[in-house]
């Protein structure tokens, strides 16, 4: 993977971001407080932690040592082969500490909890100044879990504060050669690839051999961030026995957009069972209309008879979802 050595916001929004493309951050939050403490040792990390533990309980994950640290499916999918629950955080910390040298400890993890909530002040003494200040960061703590490939529909910075992490990722065309999983039962809320980076079974997924051979690898050290574009794949490994991340999501497109996702379940719905010929003329008429393959769809009407075909201000965007809202009703 593409790797700089610092970064100002400027270059950030100006080249990274419309490039398109993961770019590695070394040292970007190198003199974090945390990342300090960190490179003291897990103690010490935990101890700067507890400085701002709460009562607030955190959501965790927990799976048997047999899962070798990867949150995914039972056997035969009916299930997760982890269980979700809350713990206090300060307990769940000593947890983590105490079977660090564990030859074959639980699988744990906290994983997106919004750190003003978690741990009210760390924000504030670890921040970085690549994102806007409304971002919110999320925490991640946990020991040497493995997550499989999965996308986003957010862009990501991400910064290793103790530990070490290994990520994999894959641009959004890869998605045929990752074998996603279902949509109805997730380890985190998207898909995720069928195939175990770690031990590939290319007789089953034979195309994860080309997703490989596309795929962008890096290691992040503490201190070190990476940026991770609108829906890139990413397999993550966490690769030390105490280790804690810190990630900023954010969308452009902003509240007010209705959910894409939301849009391709409804596709699947209306589209997906028609005949060969009639989704082909849905395929040319989404390339024309939501698309914009031909240009603007709307150019040769009057502006005030665009109507949803025009640019859709908050007026308009409200009487779509009311249309929908009928449509759905019905």
């Amino acid at each position: 993977m593409r790797e700089v050595s610092g970064l100002d916001r400027a270059t950030f929004d100006g080249e990274v971001r419309p490039e398109g493309r993961p770019l590695v951050i070394r040292g970007l939050a190198a003199d974090w407080p945390a990342v300090v403490a960190a490179r003291e040792g897990d103690a010490s990390l935990i101890a700067y932690l507890k400085r701002f533990v709460t009562g607030r309980p955190a959501t965790a994950v927990v799976g048997q040592p047999e899962i070798g640290g990867r949150f995914f499916y039972n056997d035969d999918l009916t299930a997760l082969n982890f269980e979700r629950g809350k713990s206090p955080l300060g307990p769940f910390l000593d947890r983590l500490l105490r079977d660090a040298a564990h030859p074959q400890p639980l699988a744990m993890a906290v994983q997106s909890e919004p750190i003003a909530d978690l741990l009210p002040g760390f924000e504030v003494a670890n921040r970085i100044d690549l994102v806007a200040t409304s971002i919110v960061p999320r925490a991640w703590i946990g020991n040497r879990i493995r997550v499989g490939a999965h996308s986003d529909l957010m862009e990501n910075i991400g910064i290793v504060v103790a530990g070490r992490r290994r990520f994999t990722v894959f641009a959004p065309d890869q998605v045929a050669n990752l074998y996603p999983g279902p949509f109805e039962l997730t380890p985190a809320g998207t898909p995720v690839s069928m195939a175990d980076l770690a031990d590939p079974d290319f007789e089953r997924y034979p195309r994860f051999a080309d997703a490989l051979a596309n795929a962008e690898v890096a290691e992040l050290e503490p201190g070190d961030a990476i940026y991770i574009p609108y829906h890139w794949w990413h397999a993550v490994d966490s690769l030390k026995a105490v280790n804690l991340f810190v990630n900023y999501w954010w969308n452009d497109a902003g509240r007010q957009a209705a959910s894409p996702y939301d849009a391709m379940m409804h596709a699947l719905l209306a589209i997906k069972t028609l005949p060969q010929s009639q989704r082909e003329v849905w395929r040319m008429l989404f390339d024309h209309y939501v698309f914009g393959a031909n240009g603007d769809p709307a150019a040769h009407l009057p502006p005030h008879a665009q109507g949803m075909l025009g640019e859709l201000d908050l007026k308009k965007k409200h009487e779509l979802r009311s249309t929908l809202a009928d449509i759905f009703s019905r």
